[in-house]
């Protein structure tokens, strides 16, 4: 039990009661809930100047703020993951969402990058919030590896797996190497490259480098402890990050936040933190929240992220789908929706043998 949640069970119902429907008029509306608009909801008749009294508790709890002089309160971010953790009711999918899913999610002919961008657009629409959607990584064994030397700061990593697919990637080389050492590096590589998929060639040679530090090119050392380089091409059909909505997103924020709601999109479309991205799914299997600051990725712009990952037929996240907003979100509707469409891009990718 997290201390917020002991801190929920501590108020006393008409404590509680008061929260919740601050928090659920501040979802709904956006605006600050005032004492006068409670006294018309309530369960108990209460008076304004009671339920003010209750509020300024509830601020003081660090629950609720003031966003201005008025006697409006709104949700804190303790607040909001309070309300999230334990008092949110998420019903089922609506018939009329899950139509518009089924039928994104029914494109069968298409390719799975194709799809996912779909998938993508259509999350955002019904949501309208940003949908990010991180397709499967290629986990087919590998076949070959060859480096090509672009300039003395680039190098070209050419991967051919075992199913015909053949992906370049581009990274920069530690200072020195020269096309002697980059074929060393490869001959080092591809005998122990058979049959194995890149995280588990990772994972082979991270074992022979602790084992065989100063053996090793330096070279291979240094690709395989980046990461195995860096995805560049944006046509490529593996590992990416598909960001729609964008504006769905810009247009739901305040004014003086735009600046950092951009800074947020930029970062993604970049693509730099792809991995910390699918992180935020791995460390469970359902649907996850993250609200304002509690994740680097979003702490500058102030965002919410509603994220579930979805999974290849042997139980193996491959991939995560989630949705971003400010964190005046409908999480009650999009954590359904969210889950739904995890479940489902897994199965039709199961279904087709990706991942």
């Amino acid at each position: 039990m997290t201390d917020g949640t002991k801190l929920l069970l501590e108020l006393n119902n008409r404590s509680r009661e008061v929260f919740r429907r601050v928090v659920e008029g501040y979802l709904a509306s956006g605006d600050p809930v005032g004492s006068r608009t409670l006294t018309r909801s309530m369960t108990e008749r209460l008076s304004a100047a009671t339920i003010r009294n209750v509020m300024q508790d509830l601020e003081l709890l660090g629950l609720l703020g003031s966003p201005h002089v008025s006697a409006g309160r709104i949700p804190t971010q303790l607040g909001l993951r309070l309300f999230v953790d334990g008092l949110l009711e998420v019903g089922s999918v609506a018939a009329e969402d899950r139509d518009v899913m089924d039928a994104a999610l029914a494109a069968g002919d298409q390719d799975v990058t194709t799809l996912l961008d779909q998938i993508g657009a259509t999350l955002s629409g019904i949501t309208r919030g940003a949908s990010v959607v991180l397709a499967p990584k290629q986990e087919a064994p590998i076949r070959h590896i060859e480096f090509v030397s672009l300039s003395p700061d680039r190098v070209l990593v050419v991967l051919v797996f075992a199913n015909g697919q053949v992906e370049n990637r581009l990274f920069t080389p530690p200072a020195g190497q020269t096309p002697a050492s980059m074929r060393e590096a490869a001959n080092f590589l591809n005998a122990l490259a058979e049959g194995r998929t890149l995280s588990e060639l990772r994972r082979t040679v991270s074992i022979q480098i602790a084992q065989r530090r100063q053996e090793i090119d330096s070279l291979a050392r240094a690709l395989v402890e980046s990461g195995f380089a860096v995805w560049q091409n944006d046509g490529e059909q593996a590992e990416r990050l598909i960001v729609r909505g964008r504006a769905n997103l810009l247009e739901a924020t305040e004014t003086q936040d735009l600046d950092r709601i951009r800074t947020l999109f930029d970062d993604l479309e970049r693509k730099r933190d792809i991995a910390d991205f699918l992180e935020l799914a791995e460390s469970g299997e359902g649907v996850r929240i993250f609200i304002g600051s509690e994740n680097k990725l979003f702490s500058l712009s102030g965002s919410s992220l509603v994220v579930s990952p979805y999974m290849n037929a042997d139980r193996k996240i491959i991939g995560a789908v989630g949705v971003i907003g400010p964190t005046r979100l409908n999480y009650g509707r999009i954590v359904p929706i969210v889950d739904y469409t995890a479940q489902m891009v897994g199965r039709l990718l199961s279904e087709r043998g990706g991942g």
